[in-house]
């Protein structure tokens, strides 16, 4: 059996193109989601819907939707980069900047990045991907006293985080894609979908196997010891290792 941490630390998000003619089978994709449906969930609500795409007519008409960038994005993303190596190690936090178009990563070029982004369309995002998963939620409800329905929108965390796991450990792989839910991609996707009007989209996943072998990349997290406090938030003594 797998290990749970090594399976949890191999984790990774999948950001190349699939190979559109390798399909993921449906006793796999049973298995992922399988293992979302025993995900936790804030009162046990279930507060969730997974619409499954793999015709290839649908993908591709999916694919023709285009999306905007918006300037939010596009400045807030700049705040979470590293110009180099040594600097997201040092910081352990947000993403090397060489992933992004060179306007993205220079603060005095994103006047320019905001003005010159141009609309793309899905494709781009779904990148061969011969499945789809669009994780939808009913925004009537909420979990109980949870202004913004923030327990709600972490159980639908939990719900992926597990399907993740499983499809990680069925060398599947696996990437979250949130420009499905930008405001003129839901509208054409609810359409397209017959997505009820009540329904909002969370997210989607992309899911398949990489058309060439996976590209590692710098992947970075803090330290224990920086994250944990005891007893009191003031006291962030190093953790004494068990005899």
């Amino acid at each position: 059996m797998t290990n749970v941490l090594k399976l949890i630390q191999e984790r990774h998000s999948s950001k190349v193109p699939f190979n559109p003619q390798r399909p993921v089978t449906k006793q796999k994709l049973k298995l992922i989601l399988e293992a979302g449906r025993w995900a936790p969930t804030a009162h046990n609500m279930q507060n969730y819907e997974i619409i499954v795409i793999d015709d290839k007519k649908l993908l591709k008409a999916i694919g023709s939707i285009k999306s905007q960038r918006s300037e939010e994005f596009i400045r807030e993303n700049y705040q979470q980069l590293s110009s180099s190596r040594k600097e997201l190690l040092r910081k352990k936090v947000g993403l090397l900047s060489t992933g992004f178009p060179p306007a993205w990563r220079d603060s005095a070029r994103l006047d320019e990045a905001v003005r010159d982004a141009k609309p793309e369309p899905l494709q781009e995002a779904i990148q061969g991907s011969p499945t789809i998963l669009i994780v939808v939620y009913d925004s009537r409800k909420r979990a109980p006293a949870s202004e913004g329905d923030v327990l709600g929108i972490m159980s639908l965390g939990f719900v992926m985080e597990n399907m993740w796991l499983m499809a990680q450990s069925l060398g599947i792989s696996f990437q979250l894609k949130s420009v499905f839910n930008e405001v003129d991609v839901e509208r054409e996707l609810k359409r397209t979908l017959e997505i009820p009007e009540h329904m909002k989209i969370a997210i989607a996943i992309r899911l398949g196997y990489p058309k060439s072998a996976h590209t590692r990349y710098i992947r970075v997290r803090r330290d224990v010891e920086d994250f944990t406090h005891y007893n009191r938030f003031s006291n962030k003594r190093r953790m004494k290792q068990e005899p």
